[in-house]
Formats: structure tokens, sequence, C-alpha cells
């Protein structure tokens, strides 16, 4: 007999933008497999600066969902773009915590869970995970994901007290602590000394097969760019400072300058990145306008279908990230294309691209390294020598293995 699951995530369909969406989606979709029955709570959709119907099928239909009254502070409450502080801690969506609460405890009852798992990064998400624990008894699961405080994290001294607060009671009160790399595991080993290690776990993101198997389907066997054009993809956010592309930008101009790049054989397109202006003025100082190419959000079935077609997957991921791994990166292992790797070599992104045997990884800081790499990765497109990972090997990234892994962590902590 299957046991029940309360399980708080603000990322949810039929929101849009974040790899949180697929992390939650999918364990609802494969923690079946394994005995163990979801029931999501999750925000009204309004909550959301983006919504699309395109995954909301995707929700199995015996899994019940349950949306709590939520809005964005900064949306809704501001006056002209300006709101209190305290309107915003944890999160601008720490509405939802009252509202959250009381649903949670009806589930609660309704139910009767053997296990909640909360995850990051709303931090809202972990403070209703707290207070449902302390509340009802019910074993807490933690799922951090990455670190939800740093040094300089968050950036407002405000906001990263009451997170650090948060952290310390959320680490004090759960059963198990998730997250998605070891070096985000390491770093809290180290924080929090007291906490016994085997509280601690690592639960990677993945790729959903059934995802990419619509996504094939029907999918155009050409390339995306026209004859004798290269076509490289960006999928996701570009962060300024911790994905900083201004060192690749920078060796596409020289590359350009002696004539070795020009719009005729490559198309760059920065798909949804974010921060639009800003790389717009980046590529203009370039000379890059007709090459890279700042492109809206689609449909997640059409993104995949993008990573497919693709001549080659670009990857940025700074050092100050050494212990986080994007989501990206296990759908570009999926995709089969090759990959281009803007990271530090010593960082967790890093390890897992060399187990996968990705050859090209380069220093996202070192202009000079990106640009003799970038001549030689476009040659060996060019010329067909370069493919990407083996289906084989990125299997072993696969939702499904992850979900198997979190339904440990359950049996682990499960309420008698």
């Amino acid at each position: 007999m299957s046991r029940c699951v309360l399980i708080v995530a603000y990322h949810f369909p039929p929101g849009r933008g974040s790899s949180g969406i697929q992390r939650t989606l999918k364990f609802c979709t494969y923690l079946q497999e394994h005995g163990w029955r979801p029931v999501v709570l999750t925000v009204t959709p309004g909550a959301f600066e983006l919504v699309s119907d395109d995954q909301l099928g995707e929700i199995p239909a015996d899994v019940h969902v349950e949306r709590a009254f939520c809005v964005d502070t900064a949306r809704t409450l501001s006056f002209r773009g300006r709101y209190f502080r305290w309107m915003a801690q944890p999160d601008r969506w720490v509405s939802w915590w009252p509202t959250g609460v009381w649903k949670g405890l009806r589930l609660i009852r309704q139910f009767r869970p053997k296990a909640i798992v909360s995850t990051f990064p709303i931090a809202t998400a972990h403070l209703i995970g707290l207070t449902l624990h302390r509340l009802s008894g019910v074993p807490w699961v933690a799922d951090f994901r990455d670190s939800m405080t740093e040094a300089n994290w968050p950036r407002d001294p405000f906001t990263r007290r009451v997170h650090q607060k948060l952290e310390r009671a959320t680490m004090r009160h759960c059963s198990r602590a998730i997250f998605t790399t070891p070096g985000a595991a390491e770093m809290y080993a180290h924080r929090y000394p007291a906490v016994p290690r085997e509280r601690l776990a690592i639960v990677e993101n993945g790729f959903d097969e059934e995802n990419f198997l619509d996504a094939e389907a029907g999918l155009p066997h050409s390339a995306l760019g026209v004859a004798g054009q290269i076509t490289l993809v960006h999928s996701g956010l570009l962060y300024p400072e911790d994905r900083d592309p201004r060192p690749f930008f920078e060796a596409l101009g020289r590359l350009r300058s002696c004539k070795a790049i020009g719009p005729e054989n490559l198309r760059v397109v920065l798909r949804a990145p974010g921060n639009d202006a800003y790389f717009a003025d980046l590529l203009k100082g370039h000379g890059l306008e007709d090459i890279v190419h700042i492109e809206g959000a689609v449909a997640y079935r059409t993104a995949l279908q993008e990573m497919l077609r693709a001549d080659g997957l670009l990857l940025f991921q700074g050092p100050s990230c050494n212990h986080q791994i994007p989501a990206k990166l296990y759908e570009y292992l999926r995709a089969g294309r090759p990959i281009f790797a803007l990271t530090d070599p010593l960082g967790n992104s890093a390890e897992v691209l060399r187990s996968a045997g990705v050859p090209d990884i380069v220093d996202i800081g070192s202009t000079d390294s990106i640009e003799a790499a970038m001549r030689d990765f476009l040659g060996a497109v060019r010329d067909g020598s370069h493919s990407g990972v083996p289906r084989a090997v990125a299997a072993q990234f696969s939702r499904q293995a992850r979900s198997s892994e979190l339904a440990q962590v359950l049996n682990s902590v499960e309420s008698v």
C-alpha cells in the first residue's frame, strides 16, 4: 500500500521559468513507482509572474493539488514599485505562509502523510514546512537544492539575517536536508557541525525521458540554422555575475575581427536569458548583434526540441557557484548534442561533465582560453568529428533515478 507524502512547492504548473518546476513535477510522477503517493501544496496561479498551460497535463491525474492563496508583494502590494521590507520576508511570497499552513493542516488531517517535503528556493516553502512539522509532528524533509545563504547572499543584509534564522531553524528541526550537489552538502556539513552527517542527503537534478520522447516525436531532422551555419544554444537564465558571459562575448568579438566567424557561419541563441537590455548593450559593444540573438521564452517542449536540433549547447557556471549544478546540464546530456561548457574546472558542474565524457570544458573567466577552445569546437562540429553524450551514459541522470533516491530518503524518515 502506498504512503502519502505532502510536498510543499511554489514552483509547479502553471508556473513558468524555473527548473524547479520539473523537479517537483517529476517527483510527483515517479515517486508512485516506489510506494509514495504525493499530495501537492502550492500557490494560486496569480502568484506567478509567468504562467503557461503547457505542462498542466503532465500532473498525474491521481495527484491531489491544493492551491493556497498567495500574491507577489512586489507586483501586487507595492506602490510605485516600492514596499516595506517586512512585507517581503523571507521573500515576496510570504502571504503564502498563513494560507499554506491552514490548507496544509487540512491536508494532513485528510491524507495522513507519513512525511512532509518542502522545496527551496522560495524560502516561504520551508517556513510552511517548518510550521506544519511543529504543529503536526509529521517528519519533515527540507529540499534545499542549493544553499539558502552565502557570505554575501541574499545581498540585502536584513533579508540575509532572516534567511539565516530560517536556515538554522530548518537544520535544527528537519529530519533530512537534501542538496543537489556534493559541494552544497559539504558546505552545510561544515556550517552545522552539530547536525549528524547522516541527516544530509544528495538528490541531484536530472532529465525526464518521457519529456524528451515527446519532444522527439515529429522533430524535424534539419538543423536550426541555414546551410553552412552552426547554431549554438544557451537555454534559460544567464546571470550577469554568477554566469558572466562577458569573456565569452569578448572571445567571439576577437574571432569575428579575424574573420574566423560571421553571421553567415555562426548563430548563437540565448533563449530567455533575462537581463535582455544589459546583454544587448554588451553585444552591441562587441559588434555581435547579428551573431548572438536574444530570444524570448517558449514552451518547455519547444525548448527541448531546440536543444535536440542545435549544433551545440552552451553552459555557463562561474566559480562562485562551484557547489551548484545548473539543472539544464542534465537536459543537455540527454539531448545528445556537443556541449561547450564555460565553468570552473574545479566545480561540481565540471565534475559531472567529465564523468559523462564531455571534453570541452573551458575556464569561464579566461577570454584567451575561450577563444582557442571555441575555434577547435566549431571546427570539430563543422567536420562532424564531435558528438554529444551517448544515450546510455546520459540515462544515469534521469528523473526516474532521482525519484528512487528521494523515496529512499522518505523511507528512512516516515512516521509510524
